[in-house]
Parts: C-alpha cells; structure tokens; sequence
C-alpha cells in the first residue's frame, strides 16, 4: 500500500511537468523578444521541463523510499538520510548545470543558505556553482553583440578575447582593450537569457509548489519569489551599471571615513546596453585567496575589517545593500594611494563586481535590524527580543532568530564575555551547528515563513559575509563583531537624531501658523514633555 502511494507521487509529478511543458511554452512565447528565435528555443524548452519533473520525482520518491520504516531520532536513519541529502543534491545540481541560466542562480542561492538547507546541499552547491558555470561560445557572444550594439567585438572594440576569464549564471566577462588603448572588462549576457526566464521561472515555481506540498517542511517559496521579483533586474545591465555608482555615491555622502577602502570599476556608458556591460578592468586577487593577498603584502584580517565594515555601512547606514556578496564578487587590490598600516603592510581596497542584486532597507526595517545586532553584539537580551518581535519574528522564535543570525545557541548570544558570538572554526563547532539546525529544522521553516523577504536576504547575505570571513581568518573573528557594534550603535543614535529633527521640522512648520505667544508656549510645553520623558527613562 505504502510503495502504491510512493508510486503515485512519482506519477503526479511526472504528470504534473507534462501538462506544465504547454503553459510554460507559452509565458516563454509571450515574452519572447526574438519572434524569429522561437521555434528554435520551444524545442529546448521542453527537455528542460522534462528534466526537472524527472528529478524532481526522482528525489521525491528516493527521500519517501529510503526513509520508510525507520524510526525517527535512530541513528539509522541519521545515516541513510544523510546519504539521500547527498544524492538529491547531486541530482540537483545535475539539473542546474544541465539546464542553466537561472537554475545555475537557484543553486547558487541554495549553496549560500548555511544551515537553513541541509549542509549536504550548501556543501554541493558550493563547490560547484561559484567557479564552474556553463559558458557560452563565441558565436553566441558574437550573436548578443549584433543584436545590442550592431557590430560584432571586433570592430567595436580594438581587442576582444574570444576566450572568457569568467562565467556566471546569466553572463561571462571577456577581456577587450577599446580604441583608445584603455584595458575594460566585458560582461556579456549568455544568450536569449531574457526569452527563457519566463518559461524556467513558472516551471522551477511549478515544482518547488508541488514539492511543498509533498513534503510540507521543503518551504523555499519566498526563494523562488525573490528570484521571480529580481531577476529582470539582474538581466538589465543598466540597472547593474546605475546600483554601482549609487553605491559608490553612498559611500561617499554617507561613509566618507572609509570611501577611498571601497571601490567599484568605472562603467563605459557609450559601450553598454542592457545585456552588454563594459567596464574598467579590475586586478587584484578574489577575497578567498589569502595567498595571493599575502602576495600583494596586505594582511588577511585587514581585509576581513574592511568587508565586515562595508557592509556594516550598506546595511545599518545606507539600507542599499549588494545582496550578492559571495567570493567571486569581491576583489581585494592595494590601496592605490600606497597608504600602509602600522606593521608596514599595504592597506587594502575591496572592489565589489556584478550589482544586479540590491536590496532597499526602508527606515523602521533598517533601525530595528541595526538596534537588533547592537543587541547581539552587547549580549541585551530584552532589546534582541523587541527588536527580533518588530522585524516579525514573534515573542515565540525570537531566540531562534537570534541563533540563526549570529550562528551561536542562546547561552552564548546572551553570554556577557567580549568573544561570546565567535566561531572558532572547530569540528565541535560545525557538529553543533549542524545538529542546531537539524533539531529545529520546523521551526526555521516557520520562521522563515513570518519574516519580511528582505530580512531573508540579509540573512542570505549575512551568510555569504560569514562564508568569506571564514576563510580569511579559519573562523569568525573578534574584530568584526566590534566593528558591527560600532556601525550599528552609531547607525542607532543617527536614526534617533534625524527622527529628531524631522519631529523639530514638522513642529515648525506646524507652528508657524500661530502666534508668537502661541508658538512660544507650545515650544515651552513640548520641552517639557521631553524632560519628563527623559526622566523616566533614567
């Protein structure tokens, strides 16, 4: 009876991916810049279809098999659920490589979700989808070239590598040098990436809706949701051009202590449209290669001040955060003023690439997570749990929220000693980690379910920031949690005083219809109800 309904799930996932082959095909025909590309593309279409329904069942029927008959919290089935992690990730990352494009972006996001996806999953995607995406040809370089600038490289620029130096899930970079000599980097988007999305979007929604409703724990619908919302964003390079120089703008306005550390490359306008971006090129070594930064004669933790400063900034300053930030993304390069620390060794500068992915913090969202990690930093456990409460956690997950954020269990969020959220690194760590998500794997889906999307990407990007900490320092370190204190209690008081000020203005305003005895009195009583207020706050 049991492998019948087994068997019967299998089918409805088959079926269900079959009848999804027409209603895809036509969201992708609709959306379809290239009339005359359509028939070539719909026959692909279809096969990418068939394999996700294939896989999909494929993992559906391996996870209700393999686990039929055995006892929950044994350690059996500890070990053969482990061992279907494993092949159900290496079946999705199969289907990813296979059918490309946004689904290389899916397994990237699955492989940036530490701890809140099963760790076999991370591991795989990981290792995988940053360095070894699929890559174009010239001839379809050649054809995006045409159709957006009307010239093939070569004639629009002096030199052009046919050969990439880097390959992304919707784009690769090739290396050019323009007319007047100057060295650019070239991001090309792979081809009729914006004629398929449509059709891969309602098919991978199609099955993550069908396999939460099998397994109801697998709830990775505010993913797919994200990625639906951002993906025509991504796949408009002059959104990606017009997010970096905002960035840079706020450094400046905003962050000018630090501006001259963060960099991104300066955008050729004259050269790019929305699916070719030319770009300065940039050299220096990638974020995790700390031997090429010793290389350089910069220190690793300098480096890993530097990112968890910037960020700090973007989230609890600016609320416009690079959503992105895994090792590919970040370029370590001497600072070009020659400026050095105190030990002699050159002072780094971080240049941050690929800024199709941005995401706005609106005031109250920025004040409650910036006092939120003020908070965690300073171990107050009733401010952790207000401002956990008012980001949509509630009084019930507060203390998971904080567990999943810092990384530590509750004992040691709200231990009182100067390192309490430190990870060192350790096998103990990882083992307690591990079990941590494993024994609360409900709860974080319900978690996961209450909060705002883009408290979920920053918690996506708090993971990729941890990520790449780690491999500078071989753990989380002392330096970055104070600095994350400093950023978001100063980020506290700033928000406090403009609050401040915007109440002073609109009081102005409101009082210059009044007399000036009017005008004066109200003034006397409005400082009055502050002494008071300040008071009991005493």
């Amino acid at each position: 009876m049991a492998a019948r309904s087994l068997w019967r799930t299998r089918t409805k996932l088959l079926v269900v991916g079959t009848a999804l082959c027409g209603g895809s095909g036509a969201a992708f025909v609709a959306s379809s810049e290239d009339p005359s590309t359509t028939l070539k593309l719909c026959t692909s279409i279809p096969v990418r279809l068939y394999r996700n329904t294939v896989t999909a069942a494929s993992i559906a029927f391996d996870y209700e098999y393999s686990l039929l008959g055995l006892a929950e919290g044994s350690s059996e089935r500890a070990k053969v659920k482990h061992e279907v992690h494993l092949r159900s990730a290496q079946k999705l990352q199969e289907l990813c490589f296979k059918n490309g494009g946004i689904y290389i972006k899916l397994g990237q996001h699955i492989g940036q979700l530490e701890y809140l996806v099963p760790e076999e999953y991370v591991r795989t995607m990981r290792e995988s989808m940053l360095n070894k995406c699929p890559v174009s040809s010239y001839e379809q370089v050649c054809e995006v070239f045409k159709k957006e600038v009307g010239e093939m490289p070569d004639k629009v620029f002096d030199e052009f590598d046919p050969v990439p130096i880097a390959s992304a899930s919707l784009a690769q970079v090739h290396v050019a040098r323009t007319h007047d000599g100057k060295k650019v980097a070239v991001k090309v988007q792979h081809a009729h990436m914006t004629d398929t999305a449509a059709a891969d979007t309602a098919a991978v929604g199609v099955l993550v809706n069908t396999l939460h409703r099998i397994f109801p724990s697998f709830d990775y619908r505010w993913l797919l949701d994200e990625m639906t919302e951002s993906l025509p964003k991504e796949l408009d390079f002059m959104v990606e051009a017009k997010n970096s120089e905002k960035c840079l703008d706020n450094f400046r306005k905003l962050s000018p202590h630090i501006a001259e550390y963060v960099y991104a490359p300066t955008i050729y306008w004259n050269l790019s449209t929305s699916k070719v971006l030319t770009m300065e090129f940039m050299d220096g070594a990638q974020v995790n290669d700390v031997a090429k930064i010793r290389k350089l004669g910069i220190q690793p933790y300098e480096v890993s001040k530097l990112v968890s400063q910037a960020f700090a900034e973007m989230m609890f300053k600016h609320g416009f955060v690079h959503c992105d930030p895994h090792a590919a993304n970040l370029i370590v390069r001497p600072d070009p003023s020659g400026k050095r620390n105190i030990y002699g060794k050159r002072k780094p500068q971080l240049v941050l690439l690929d800024h199709g992915f941005y995401k706005e913090l609106d005031f109250n969202t920025r004040f409650n997570y910036a006092s939120l990690w003020k908070a965690l930093v300073f171990s107050d456990a009733k401010a952790i749990k207000e401002h956990s409460t008012k980001l949509g956690a509630g009084d019930d997950l507060y203390v998971l929220f904080a567990g999943i954020l810092t990384m530590r269990p509750w004992k040691q969020v709200i231990d009182t000693s100067v390192d309490h959220l430190v990870i060192k690194g350790s096998n103990e760590d990882v083992s307690e980690l591990q079990m941590y998500a494993s024994q609360y794997f409900s709860e974080i889906s319900e978690l996961l379910r209450r909060l705002p999307r883009v408290i979920l990407l920053m918690l996506k990007t708090n993971d990729c920031l941890r990520s790449v900490n780690n491999e500078l320092m071989q753990g989380s370190s002392l330096e970055s949690f104070l600095i994350i204190g400093k950023v978001s209690s100063q980020a506290v008081l700033e928000a406090k005083r403009s609050e401040k000020k915007s109440l002073m203005k609109w009081l102005k305003i409101w009082l210059e219809g009044f007399s000036v005895e009017a005008r004066l009195w109200v003034m006397q009583f409005a400082l009055w109800l502050l002494q008071v207020r300040k008071s009991l706050t005493l």
